[in-house]
């Protein structure tokens, strides 16, 4: 770590407050260019333990930039990771408020929750899969707390990368049932087709990303408990929406899921 834990609790506070007041701010390594890793997700750490002082819970973990090709482009290996809390649900079919929200876009997720504990280092996808108690269908609802969308690595696994709201719906359909990496979904915006693309779009596959998340978390002492909802990554491109958009993303053999931007 470079930065003092008085500075990472500052920070935290800072990017909390500006979701909180559906305010955007600059990218935080403008005023902190040696931030690094560990800063960044210790910031994270910090957001966490002020929404659960709230009173909020822990709803799961969620994993982010699982493209390939992002990938190699921001010069990292492996994805970021942040987690999701209660409030930040929405219910399949229900309103989201755009008021409380900066710049929100939308992408579709596969989610899987687990029925075994996974930790690292040495965590692959074989442990992955038999872990996994069964598969939903999701829509991640992002939104940077950074003005214009822009930010670099750092800042945004600070800013618990860019969660803000999550659609659960469709069915729960046991693994084995599913091919995760040939699994097709559709994104649908007012009704027109704006995304398509399959399971493999996330590393690959899907489970790759709940390995990465549990090698990733054992470097730091935890594991992914059993009984973990996990949203693994975008399928599709992330869509921008505005008040009066309808949304339906549909999931191959899993349902559909769906919510109007008021």
């Amino acid at each position: 770590m470079t930065l003092d834990a008085f500075t990472l609790e500052q920070l935290a506070a800072h990017l909390d407050r500006a979701e909180q007041q559906t305010r955007d701010v600059v990218k935080i390594t403008d005023e902190h260019p040696d931030l690094d890793w560990d800063d960044a997700y210790a910031i994270q750490d910090g957001i966490r333990r002020l929404r659960l002082a709230r009173g909020q819970r822990l709803a799961g973990l969620k994993a982010g930039l699982t493209s390939f090709a992002k990938m190699k482009q921001m010069g990292v290996d492996v994805p970021v990771f942040g987690f999701v809390t209660d409030d930040m649900a929405r219910p399949d079919g229900g309103e989201i408020t755009t008021a409380d929200l900066i710049h929100p876009k939308v992408e579709a997720e596969i989610c899987v929750v687990t029925k075994a504990p996974l930790r690292g280092p040495g965590c692959h996808v074989g442990a992955v899969m038999a872990a996994i108690d069964f598969v939903l269908p999701a829509v991640e609802v992002i939104d940077s707390r950074y003005r214009d969308f822009k930010f670099d690595l750092k800042s945004v696994i600070a800013d618990n990368t860019s969660a803000a709201r999550f659609v659960v719906g469709g069915q729960a359909r046991p693994v084995d049932a599913l091919d995760l990496r040939t699994l097709g979904v559709v994104l649908e915006k007012n009704g027109r087709i704006v995304a398509m693309a399959a399971g493999a779009a996330v590393l690959g596959h899907p489970a790759a990303a709940v390995a990465m998340l549990a090698n990733h978390l054992g470097a730091r002492g935890q594991e992914i408990p059993a009984g973990t909802f996990i949203m693994t990554g975008g399928v599709t491109e992330a869509i921008a929406v505005e008040a009066g958009d309808h949304v339906c993303a549909r999931f191959q053999d899993l349902g559909s899921v769906s919510m109007r931007f008021v």
